[in-house]
């Protein structure tokens, strides 16, 4: 990171306490609930069991919030390489679609992958496989129940991939669509959802860092579209 006056730098200062100040607001919430339920343990009468079961359940909420922090920093600071080789994009979706399989039907998502063979996108599988999960995660939480998912992957004639995950739930606010790849940000109605808030902001970064672009945007019967585009693999 180079800085070339002192502007930049108080504007970087300013990215960085402000991340800073959202990492803990974010992880203040689930240790609070987490501190709440390891007292309440101590109570006469208390159901124990169900308590500390609960109280895992925010541990994990915490350990997946500090992934997904340090897997973020790791691709800002070049750390983790994304456009290393290329990859066959299908069989990883179906991998992430089989192990999400009991989630997505919890959450009443149908998914469906419409994915030709041959399709290549311009990363490694490790990468394509963080995107595919974080945009299934998203419909699992947000999409709402009875909703269909479609991934799709299509070679254009001009060389370019495009890749689309387009579903049929509620959709986001017009006036809060293009704040959903920003960190930690969630709409209203997510907020009331477990998630770190993060998912979407590392598939925009490691759809970029791939040379592609990503957009989202409402379908025009209900639902969200989001939308990469990567550019003609190179041999």
């Amino acid at each position: 990171l180079y800085l070339n006056s002192p502007a930049e730098l108080t504007a970087y200062q300013e990215l960085r306490s402000g991340f800073t100040a959202s990492v803990s607001h974010e992880l203040r919430t689930p240790l609070a609930r987490l501190l709440s339920l390891l007292e309440n343990t101590e109570l006469a009468g208390s159901d124990t069991a169900t308590l500390i079961a609960q109280a895992r359940k925010e541990v994990d909420e915490i350990r997946g919030l500090i992934d997904d922090i340090l897997f973020l920093s790791e691709l800002e600071t070049g750390r983790e390489i994304v456009s290393l080789g290329n990859s066959m994009a299908q069989p990883v979706m179906q991998s992430v679609a089989s192990e999400l399989k009991d989630r997505t039907e919890r959450a009443g998502l149908t998914l469906v992958i419409n994915c030709a063979e041959e399709i290549v996108f311009p990363m490694r599988e490790r990468m394509i496989r963080v995107i595919v999960q974080n945009l299934i995660e998203n419909a699992i939480r947000y999409a709402g129940p009875d909703t269909v998912l479609e991934l799709q992957a299509t070679c254009q004639s001009d060389g370019n991939t495009i890749f689309t995950a387009k579903d049929n739930g509620v959709g986001v606010p017009e006036s809060e669509i293009e704040r959903i790849f920003e960190r930690f940000y969630r709409t209203d109605r997510a907020r009331s959802s477990r998630g770190t808030g993060l998912g979407l902001s590392i598939a925009k970064h490691i759809v970029i860092t791939a040379g592609g672009e990503i957009k989202a945007e409402n379908a025009d019967q209900g639902g969200l579209i989001i939308q990469c585009t990567f550019p003609p693999i190179r041999q």
